[in-house]
């Protein structure tokens, strides 16, 4: 029955103008708008739909991964450009989990969701 339809994924934030802010300037997505909701179009034509929701609570799990040639030179861009990286046990002063498993490190949006960038 879905075998031919492309599904995409979605998430909710409280702020669509500041999503948008931070999504296309910050981040450098392309983004487009439409019926009071956004659209990050992700590379290899992945279609990310965010939408307004009343209450938003952040999601608890990583909702986009990003990931990227060299996590320290993306982790640097990107704290110079004002993110915060989340410091948990077994990441490094940056933020750069190396506790095992991918070069990986988490921020959030200003919604609150989890994002991260991860070593390719």
């Amino acid at each position: 029955m879905f075998e031919h339809t492309k599904a995409f994924s979605g998430f909710s934030v409280d702020d669509v103008p500041k999503a948008r802010e931070f999504y296309e300037r910050t981040l450098g997505l392309r983004v487009s708008e439409a019926n009071g909701m956004l659209t990050l179009h992700i590379a290899g034509d992945r279609d990310v739909l965010v939408y307004p929701k009343p209450g938003h609570e952040p999601a608890t799990f990583t909702i986009l991964n990003f990931p990227v040639p060299d996590i320290e030179a993306a982790v640097d861009a990107l704290t110079g450009l004002g993110v915060v990286f989340e410091r948990l046990p077994g990441t490094d002063g940056k933020g750069v989990n190396r506790a095992g498993g991918p070069l990986i490190a988490w921020f959030k949006d200003p919604a609150g969701n989890w994002l991260s960038v991860i070593q390719e």
